[in-house]
């Protein structure tokens, strides 16, 4: 492979649009063994959540996948391959930042909703902070004290004559 080929190869791996419209590999190469990356990523996409005793699992596969990507971008970068190897392996990094892609954006969808769940609860103890600190222990109990509508005119609200 020519130098400006190989550039061209890496610099095409590290769009940051690399991923738009790019297909997960139905299996790769992890460790000597194959392993069914889409199977793997479509289910465990579907789920709302990663269940716990998931997690880990998970976790190792994006190891791994990390670890099988620096791989192949070290064998693209600097081992002796002809243009047709480099670019196989530039579609399997390429599919492999698509699977982390959908994996990782699992996880964030674990952090919102704790997110979400924990500035719903801060809400409510505010809310509740503030009717207690207003003397408003339920809903019903609005404007007690402080002279709304009592009916009782105040200063400057005579009608006296001088």
């Amino acid at each position: 492979m020519k130098e400006y080929e190989r550039k061209g190869l890496l610099e095409r791996i590290g769009r940051e649009s690399a991923t738009v419209g790019a297909t997960i590999p139905d299996e790769i190469a992890l460790s000597g063994e194959s392993f069914p990356l889409r199977e793997f990523v479509f289910e465990t996409s579907g789920l709302d959540r990663i269940p716990p005793e998931r997690r880990e699992e998970v976790e190792d596969a994006k190891r791994t996948l990390r670890r099988a990507r620096r791989e192949r971008v070290e064998r693209l970068e600097e081992a002796e391959i002809d243009y047709a190897e480099g670019e196989t392996l530039a579609d399997e990094v390429i599919g492999i930042d698509r699977a982390l892609n959908a994996l990782e954006s699992l996880d964030t969808a674990d952090i919102e909703r704790e997110i979400e769940a924990k500035e719903a609860a801060d809400t409510k103890r505010w809310h509740t902070f503030l009717k207690k600190a207003l003397g408003r222990d339920d809903d019903g109990s609005r404007g007690r004290g402080r002279g709304r509508g009592n009916g009782v005119g105040g200063a400057g609200h005579g009608g006296g004559r001088r």
